[in-house]
């Protein structure tokens, strides 16, 4: 592991899990890093729809009543705190205590409020619902970067937000310029 990968904030970014990654759980999945520092990552998996779940259900188990009608899949985020519930969503979203900013496009929010201003139309122009989190030691993920685990790329928000959920990881791979069918498990070294 070199200083380089060890030191490069990759907050933002978006991790594209390579074939024979080795856990089920992150197969064929893009993950958003909405932290990344020396104590370790956090992100969310934004292209694996939570089976039996979607807004509605979540907004009606929460008692949250509101004016629009919620549609849409909630996600599987990861497998930390899968119970608990993350808003990825577009910056024109803010609430100054409790949204995480991202970058200049994307932030992330975890309290009831923003769900309640989705009901009512006044939340973000674009989001992710997520249940859970991927989350990683210092180290862990530069580890499993130099093991060839992910592929890293630009998080941009016409991918992150897509509804076309099932294809964002081979998006993300033609994004990079890479043919996802040349992809191997393998890693190496020139």
């Amino acid at each position: 592991m070199t200083d380089e990968t060890t030191l490069k904030d990759l907050t933002g970014k978006l991790l594209i899990a390579m074939p024979g990654m080795g856990d089920t759980r992150f197969e064929k999945s893009v993950v958003v890093l909405v932290a990344h520092g020396s104590d370790g990552g956090m992100g969310l998996i934004i292209n694996k729809p939570a089976p039996s779940i979607d807004l509605g259900h979540l907004l009606e188990q929460l008692s949250i009543e509101g004016e629009i009608a919620a549609n849409g899949p909630i996600f599987f985020g990861g497998p930390v705190e899968n119970s608990r519930g993350f808003v990825l969503h577009s910056s024109d979203y803010r609430q100054d205590d409790t949204t995480l900013s991202i970058d200049d496009q994307m932030g992330m929010t975890a309290t009831l409020d923003i769900l309640q201003a989705m009901a009512n139309g006044a939340g973000p122009d674009k989001s992710i619902v997520a249940l859970g989190y991927a989350g990683w030691g210092p180290g862990q993920l530069e580890e499993e970067i130099a093991q060839n685990g992910w592929l890293i790329a630009d998080a941009e928000p016409d991918l992150v937000f897509s509804g076309d959920h099932s294809g964002k990881w081979i998006a993300a791979i033609e994004a990079l310029g890479i043919n996802p069918i040349l992809l191997s498990a393998e890693g190496g070294r020139a």
